[in-house]
């Protein structure tokens, strides 16, 4: 398949995404918002990556690209092709399916506990997180799951667009990266853990690829979906 994603900051990339869809012989590119890159033709791509970012999804006025950008999502979506998107790329395809997105009652930040709600993902599993938006469950979505500090962690609309706020594609490497440029976020609260906190916890990050693994495979297989 020709899969395109979408990159908002050159410190946020596809972590353990990448070399698998290389080794499964797919077709990669890539719009760089950060660099003021130009979207693909529609019809050249069979699916969509939106991959997270230290923006939100409300501003426009700082990051001109975020219009066209959701414009570019919702026609995605309305012509079928499956979509990933994790952390802000879940937000977007929240607004752009008619949700509103706020501001988080706390930020997110480390490895916390998650509850899956649907088959799709594992009753209970620990993920991380580096958000402080959430956003609301889209009409038609089906809610996938939750943890302590955020009740809307995941949906699923139809079967081919996927929202995820937390990240299953993190590596050591790339989260290191993300911490390296946006530590200043981490500051007290219950639910920010602090880099000696989360170090414990890099041994779950196999398991977390192994489900975006799963998922990937199963929505962008030829033709095929998740089942809700």
């Amino acid at each position: 398949m020709k899969i395109h994603w979408l990159q908002h900051v050159p410190f946020e990339g596809l972590g353990c995404i990448e070399p698998w869809l290389s080794g499964n012989s797919h077709e990669v590119t890539c719009t760089r918002l950060w660099a003021d890159e130009k979207f693909p033709n529609i019809g050249n791509i069979d699916g969509l990556i939106v991959m997270g970012g230290p923006m939100g999804v409300y501003d426009e006025a700082q990051c001109p690209w975020l219009a066209a950008e959701k414009a570019f999502i919702k026609e995605i979506i309305a012509q079928d092709k499956p979509v990933l998107g994790i952390c802000l790329g879940a937000q977007l395809i929240a607004e752009v399916l008619g949700s509103k997105v706020w501001k988080n009652e706390h930020k997110e930040i480390g490895f916390f506990p998650m509850i899956g709600k649907n088959a799709i993902l594992p009753v209970q599993f620990t993920a991380f997180h580096w958000h402080g938006d959430t956003f609301g469950i889209p009409n038609g979505a089906v809610h996938l799951a939750s943890s302590e500090a955020t009740e809307n962690q995941a949906f699923l609309y139809k079967d081919n667009v996927l929202a995820l706020q937390f990240h299953l594609e993190t590596t050591e490497e790339s989260l290191m990266r993300l911490y390296e440029n946006a530590r200043d976020e981490i500051t007290d609260g219950p639910f920010i853990q602090t880099l000696e906190k989360m170090r414990p916890f890099f041994s779950t990050l196999g398991n977390a690829n192994r489900q975006m693994f799963n998922l990937f495979e199963m929505l962008f297989r030829e033709n095929k979906g998740l089942e809700p």
